[in-house]
């Protein structure tokens, strides 16, 4: 199920240039969830191909994971005005693409807070829960999550970089064939 080219379930539709849909790998056991697209990928219609883009490939590269082994996807597939947050209506607008995006898959990979805070409610910080193995309810079925930061965070922080190089350290060696 994807939205259709002319969707406008929420108000993001209104500045888009591209509603921005999975890549990588369609039918990966492993699904990569992020915030909402940014400029970049806007305009070209894929998620992380700007800055956090380069970030999570060069992290993935180094830890021996090529991005095509996996699904990328975000909680909106429409860009926010400015990159701001999006809001609970407009991920609850684009939850049911993403509930059929993670269904029957092996792993979830929230990445940063927004994506953890649509999928688990949580509002805590992400430094309790990074890469600590849970599960979340995909279409009546649990499913293994693992919430890690989000690449921008790893711009500036050492520590966020190495916790998200765990992370594909647990992916590479836990659920990745």
């Amino acid at each position: 199920m994807r939205p259709e080219p002319d969707c406008r379930l929420c108000r993001l539709c209104e500045n888009r240039t591209n509603i921005v849909l999975p890549s990588g790998n369609l039918s990966s056991q492993v699904v990569f969830v992020g915030e909402a697209p940014g400029e970049n990928e806007d305009l070209s219609g894929k998620p992380f191909v700007g800055k956090s883009g380069k970030i999570l490939n060069a992290i993935m590269e180094e830890e021996g994971i090529d991005r095509s082994a996996v699904m990328i996807t975000n909680t909106v597939k429409c860009r926010p005005p400015n990159n701001r947050d999006p809001t609970k209506e407009e991920m609850g607008a684009c939850r049911p693409f993403l509930d059929r995006e993670m269904s029957g898959r092996k792993v979830i990979v929230g990445l940063g807070k927004s994506a953890c805070r649509d999928l688990l409610g949580y509002e805590g910080k992400m430094a309790d829960i990074v890469n600590t193995e849970m599960s979340i309810n995909v279409l009546g079925k649990d499913v293994l999550f693992i919430p890690t930061y989000h690449p921008a965070a790893c711009i500036y922080s050492r520590e966020s970089r190495d916790a998200l190089r765990t992370t594909m350290r647990i992916l590479r060696d836990g659920y990745l064939e």
